[in-house]
């Protein structure tokens, strides 16, 4: 693991400074919204604005990635986002603040793109999965402490907007003194929908509704906090006890999916979720007490995973060749229900009150136990010989987390043997059109040059350069 962190520190940081940026945005929002007197369908629909931009910068960041290259997509991404966040100081409007989180959410989906496409090309065969576990810690653990630092400045100010700013900004700090690219870059193209939906119902349904109820909690949680009246520092605490739950959870519930029927598991952990969520409205008040923290804390030790196990279980019905494909078919169900969730809870708290936040959490995840018992009635299990290895992702990650998982791994791997022949052949074609002269073992010296020239763009991260402009060679 120390190998793994160490030959990646540059880009966790970037990714840590990132999801600051993003856990203190989304807390300072919701607060500042009900000081500024929007009503809770308008914060709602603000909220919305960030998973509808995600979902649409999915799609379109990867052609940009093809054209001007990782750094360069990175650093303008992290710039937009930057100066969104400002923005929302100086315009103080809900129509203002969709726009602004259409954009943040559009370049947060082309980051998280970058930063795994990278991250998957810094990770060698012994530390890919290592490499994964800690990106999922520092993500959670980030975003948690983002929330916790709306406690250092007056969310009625201009200060917190400064501080995502200045957080978004500091990312680019490891990216921008790096020339590296990629060798190759390609988005996994998922299935459809219906083909996912045909080979796992419960596995769609589950990464569907996690999807509505995460991005409730993400979305809508600091708004429930201030309906319940509790002050800035309580809200944070509430939001950052379910981020920090996140990842408490992961490994065992994963063991435990590997070990007996994913399905079984799968329901339990959804139904007790959806328990748990309940318990909130017994402990909820003005202040964040203990039982509520503790409810909140075991909440997102139960609700984070089962994205993952929804992705585990449609894996287990597979061939190996489908896998990639289908994972990231699943994430874009994910955020198809994001995009649904923060909206609807808005305006159910709108309407009924914030008890109504609950009661639609607890529902959409004790709806997905109740579909799981269901669907064993009417389609076997898979033996547990046969289930694959339980991987850990993040609902707000990109297709291109999938890179890192053993059978992405391999995708992966045939993608650069392609990109590298496919360039070899172009040079050595190039060459022979330029120098028909030459006879042909002085073409493949000179086109394996040029294909070299092609895929390498300067160092990597941690890659050191000598003084006299010699190769840089990688750390292992």
């Amino acid at each position: 693991m120390l190998t793994a962190i160490t030959n990646s520190w540059a880009l966790l940081l970037g990714v840590a400074f990132l999801m600051l940026g993003n856990g203190l945005q989304s807390t300072v929002l919701g607060v500042r919204a009900s000081i500024e007197g929007f009503s809770t369908e308008a914060t709602g629909i603000v909220m919305t604005c960030y998973f509808v931009g995600y979902l649409v910068g999915s799609f379109i960041t990867p052609k940009a990635l093809s054209r001007v290259g990782h750094v360069r997509v990175f650093a303008a991404l992290a710039s937009l986002s930057s100066a969104s966040a400002l923005l929302h100081a100086v315009f103080i409007d809900p129509y203002a603040w969709a726009a602004m989180r259409l954009i943040t959410g559009f370049c947060f989906a082309g980051l998280y793109i970058v930063a795994e496409s990278w991250l998957n090309d810094s990770a060698t065969n012994e530390t890919r999965g290592q490499l994964l576990s800690i990106y999922m810690i520092v993500l959670y653990g980030c975003v948690a402490l983002g929330q916790l630092m709306i406690n250092i400045s007056d969310p009625g100010s201009f200060t917190p907007f400064v501080l995502m700013s200045v957080v978004v900004s500091l990312a680019l700090i490891p990216t921008a003194l790096t020339a590296a690219q990629v060798p190759a870059f390609e988005s996994p193209s998922p299935v459809s929908l219906r083909r996912v939906y045909g080979i796992s119902p419960l596995g769609f349904v589950c990464a569907f509704g996690v999807g509505v109820a995460q991005a409730q909690i993400f979305g809508i949680g600091s708004i429930y906090g201030g309906e319940l009246n509790m002050s800035p520092k309580d809200i944070s605490l509430f939001m950052g006890a379910v981020s920090i739950g996140g990842v408490i959870l992961q490994y065992p519930i994963g063991k435990a999916s590997d070990a007996f029927d994913r399905r079984i598991v799968l329901i339990v952990v959804s139904l007790l979720a959806g328990v748990v969520a309940l318990s909130l409205n017994l402990f909820s008040g003005p202040e964040a007490t203990p039982m509520f923290l503790i409810s909140s804390l075991l909440f997102g030790a139960l609700c984070m995973p089962l994205y993952s196990l929804a992705i585990a279980h449609t894996n287990d019905r597979l061939d190996a060749s489908e896998i990639v494909a289908a994972t990231s078919a699943l994430i874009v169900i994910g955020g198809v229900g994001a995009v649904i969730g923060p909206i609807a809870s808005s305006f159910l708290i709108g309407e009924f009150g914030p008890n109504s936040f609950v009661y639609s959490l607890s529902l959409t995840l004790l709806m997905i136990g109740v579909f799981g018992v269901y669907r064993m009635t009417v389609r076997e299990s898979v033996p547990i010989e046969d289930q694959g290895d339980y991987i850990g992702v993040p609902l707000e990650s990109s297709t291109m987390v999938v890179t890192m998982t053993p059978e992405g791994e391999e995708w992966y791997e045939e993608v650069i043997a392609e990109a590298e022949a496919e360039a070899e052949a172009e040079a050595e074609q190039a060459f022979v059109q330029a120098h028909p002269e030459l006879d042909l073992g002085d073409i493949e010296i000179a086109a394996e040059s040029q294909t070299s020239e092609m895929l390498e763009d300067g160092p990597a991260f941690g890659d050191e350069v000598s003084d006299d402009g010699e190769e840089p060679e990688p750390k292992n």
